[in-house]
């Protein structure tokens, strides 16, 4: 029996819509990784890329267990002596909450070329509205 390797000319593409209301971060986020790399599907292979697109809505309601709101922190250095700039969960979802999931999904991927190309299908919306409807994303099943 010969072991079975996906490559691009066979693989299925699909467009899944998540509903990111209400939804713990980190248990969304390893899900959504898992759609990228194409690790549900059975003609997974670990180095192609036969991930699903996933866009995100409602970003900004996602919710956190303990007091992660205020003490999770965010870190960046610009390269520059005392460059380190901080910021906490509730700022930045005050500010960007598209970027809260995308840290937390591509934290979930590995640090590698395909990774990078894997994270380019991710598409997160802080609000409800999304301009994907003509690719018609299907709902993805959340395991809770």
């Amino acid at each position: 029996m010969k072991t079975y390797v996906a490559n691009a000319n066979d693989r299925e593409r699909n467009w899944l819509v998540v509903d990111a209301n209400g939804q713990t971060l980190g248990r969304l986020a390893t899900q959504i990784a898992d759609a990228l790399r194409g690790k549900r599907k059975p003609e997974y292979t670990p180095h192609v890329d036969t991930g699903d697109f996933v866009v995100v809505i409602n970003a900004e309601k996602i919710s956190v267990t303990g007091n992660k709101r205020r003490e999770k922190m965010y870190r960046r250095h610009s390269g520059y002596p005392g460059g380190l700039r901080e910021r906490s969960l509730e700022e930045m979802l005050e500010r960007r909450p598209e970027e809260v999931i995308r840290l937390a999904v591509k934290g979930m991927l590995p640090r590698n070329r395909l990774a990078r190309k894997q994270l380019t299908k991710l598409k997160v919306y802080a609000g409800p509205e999304h301009p994907h409807v003509a690719q018609k994303p299907t709902p993805m099943e959340i395991k809770s």
